[in-house]
């Protein structure tokens, strides 16, 4: 039955409301494709604890609502294509406006305490379910990354002065980062053996498909220019170190709570740093060897 509340109250309520519901959807459709009983059980009782809450907000406002469709399909969507840790992690983090809702509620609502209680757990049960294989091999994925821009980039920017043809620079950087891809995945794959671990396949797979894809984006401006624009080739291929870091630190700091300002910071200035002492090096060879290309 609706309840007398004073219109501030009642516009945070529906607004709860909706977003109750809306999360309540998204969490039942991303336990249909969510790999791991646990998992699966754990969305589904936050989806009925969702639904419960809005049951309860309903019963204030006396309205049924539908979910917003557009928020739907975008988590469940960032959860197919990056995981639902990512993308339940993202959407917790919106919880943060609502505790204070919450405490502006308690007065003329007093079931506001329990939901608001209810809602705090749901992050402790976000936890239990980081199980994804993905996160498992964020490590792998991190030395096959971190290596790739470090490594190729300072040889991408030492072979363009050197070399002053996008077209070399582009075939020189993808000999080497292909045999680097080899190397890297092989390495990992040994030490991942030595250690004993059963999961040694797919840690180098995580490794290696990191590095390449990672060579094949800072490879591909010296496709794109021409011949002749080595100089533009190279700012465009430090801007993707920046986009790479950022999204990838991004992705990180997300799923797995950790910082992300000073990560990304951190390999930004290594990435572009050693590009910078490269790009310097290459100057050096071509003025001291006297080589001409």
């Amino acid at each position: 039955m609706k309840k007398n509340l004073s219109a501030p109250a009642l516009k945070i309520i529906k607004k709860m409301q909706q977003s109750e519901l809306t999360e309540s959807v998204i969490y039942e459709k991303i336990a249909k494709f969510a790999k791991g009983e646990e998992n699966k059980e754990t969305l589904l009782r936050l989806s009925k604890e969702e639904l419960a809450h809005y049951h309860t907000w309903e019963k204030y406002t006396g309205i049924k609502m539908k979910p917003k469709r557009a928020k739907v399909f975008k988590y469940t969507l960032l959860a197919r294509l990056l995981g639902f840790t990512f993308a339940l992690k993202l959407m917790e983090r919106g919880e943060g406006g609502a505790q204070r809702e919450y405490a502006l509620l308690a007065d003329e609502v007093p079931e506001s305490i329990h939901i608001r209680e209810q809602e705090e757990e749901h992050e402790a049960s976000l936890l239990k379910i980081l199980d994804e294989e993905s996160l498992h091999y964020v490590g792998s994925m991190v030395l096959g990354l971190s290596d790739a821009l470090v490594e190729l980039a300072g040889s991408l920017a030492g072979f363009t002065f050197a070399l002053q043809n996008t077209r070399l620079v582009a075939l020189s950087g993808l000999i080497v980062g292909i045999s680097a891809t080899f190397s890297m995945a092989s390495s990992e794959f040994l030490s991942a053996k030595s250690e004993g671990r059963t999961d040694a396949l797919k840690s180098c797979s995580y490794t290696g498909v990191a590095y390449l894809l990672t060579v094949v984006l800072l490879v591909l401006p010296y496709l794109l220019f021409a011949p002749t624009q080595f100089i533009p080739a190279l700012i465009c291929m430090l801007l993707i170190i920046v986009i790479i870091i950022a999204a990838f630190t991004y992705y990180t700091s997300v799923a797995q709570d950790q910082p992300f300002l000073s990560r990304f910071l951190e390999m930004s200035l290594i990435s572009i740093g050693v590009s910078v002492i490269s790009f310097g090096v290459g100057i050096l060879a071509k003025k001291f060897l006297g080589i001409d290309v």
